[in-house]
């Protein structure tokens, strides 16, 4: 058993979140402007894989992230998600056509599928079991300001300079990412550590899937069609209702999300992680549908705050429950796949409402109340037996 201190507030702790605060800001700054960037290449009809694929390649790297996690430390595998961030800043101003605009987001991808697997297997190592939730809120409440601010960041310096800066200063917000992770103490024991070779890459079928997580999986890749569905929609929702800065929507909801992460993080390590989850669901259907019923700036307001609030607890409180059903030498393995059920749901969410959206704005009702629905099929799903039973059981 590592040996854990009975505070979450250690210095490698405020490190990590610090790191995942501008790494989170430097791949979210681009969301706003790549549906119109994407547009000026000639590719208009391809919106909706701008997070598609970007979710394809994070959802794949899944298994070797966490086999990496589990076997080489956390430390590398969040090293090199940030390089990808890093080195993907420096080649959208090279790209010129829609398909090597596509291809370069399947490598942005990897970003995502490595970074946030080493991050929760690190933070699981330094903080106390009973104290999970709330390390796990605290922790997004960080990424949650990156995705805030970046997006507001990241159209702002769009408008006032240029597409290249805002590439070249994603970059270096992923630089510094780096430079963070540098001074970091690797927490993976050094017994259980390897050294890399391609033999570590090599992926067995235990090592994509961990079925002891099954229960938060699902209701993560139920819930996150949504997200899917809102960094699809949202930059065109926002000029559909008269606002000019289309990042406005992340920052109202991800705002909205700071304050009760952590919250919700301690109710859930006292009062369990279910209980927490149904709340957010219903509040999740509801900002859903906010928007499928009228559109306009209220509404808009309404559905980011809702919003905001849901994927505040659903985020952490998935992580934690995840952490908490598998076993401790497996939780790279287990986060992995968390989270490719994460960028599953996102990647068919936003594929799915782009589809049935088609760039036409009296089709937003439908797009919005369609995802919506797969949080109704997660609530549902949190009141089968087989929940109950762990819920009884925590």
């Amino acid at each position: 058993m590592r040996q854990q201190s009975e505070s979450i507030f250690s210095l490698q702790f405020w490190l990590l979140c610090i790191s995942s605060l501008v790494f989170f800001t430097s791949f979210n700054m681009l969301v706003p402007e790549l549906p119109d960037y994407l547009t000026s290449l000639g590719g208009a009809d391809y919106k909706g894989l701008i997070i598609s694929l970007f979710t394809v390649t994070a959802g794949l790297s899944r298994p070797f992230s966490g086999r990496l996690t589990d076997r080489i430390g956390r430390v590398p595998v969040m090293a090199f998600g940030s390089l990808v961030c890093f080195v993907c800043g420096f080649f959208y101003p090279l790209v010129t056509a829609v398909y090597p605009f596509l291809f370069l987001r399947l490598v942005h991808g990897f970003s995502t599928g490595f970074k946030p697997t080493g991050t929760a297997a690190y933070i699981a190592d330094i903080v106390p079991a009973h104290r999970r939730g709330e390390a796990m809120g605290m922790h997004g409440l960080m990424g949650s300001l990156g995705m805030a601010f970046g997006p507001a960041l990241g159209s702002w310096i769009a408008a006032t300079f240029s597409l290249n800066i805002l590439f070249y200063t994603s970059s270096m917000f992923a630089l510094i990412s780096i430079a963070i992770l540098y001074n970091m103490k690797e927490t993976l024991p050094k017994e259980q550590q390897e050294k890399f070779t391609l033999n570590s890459l090599k992926i067995t079928k235990a090592d994509v899937f961990d079925s002891s997580v099954l229960p938060a999986a699902v209701v993560i890749f139920l819930t996150y069609f949504s997200y899917g569905a809102i960094v699809t929609l949202a930059p065109d929702l926002t000029k559909f209702v008269g606002l000019k800065n289309k990042g406005i929507f992340f920052m109202i909801y991800t705002l909205s999300s700071l304050f009760i992460r952590v919250v919700a993080g301690k109710f859930s390590d006292r009062n369990g992680r279910v209980s927490v989850l149904r709340w957010a669901c219903m509040v999740l259907i509801i900002g859903m549908m906010l928007p499928a019923i009228v559109n306009n700036v209220y509404t808009f307001v309404g559905s980011a705050i809702l919003f905001g609030l849901a994927l505040g607890v659903i985020s952490p409180i998935t992580q934690a429950w995840t952490i908490d059903l598998c076993e401790e030498e497996n939780r790279g393995r287990a986060l992995a796949t968390m989270y490719i059920s994460l960028e599953a749901g996102i990647g068919l969410g936003a594929f799915l409402s782009a589809m049935i959206y088609r760039n036409d704005a009296s089709r937003f009702p439908i797009a919005f109340a369609a995802m919506g629905s797969f949080a109704i099929i997660a609530l549902i799903y949190l009141y089968t037996p087989k929940v109950r039973r762990l819920k009884a059981n925590q």
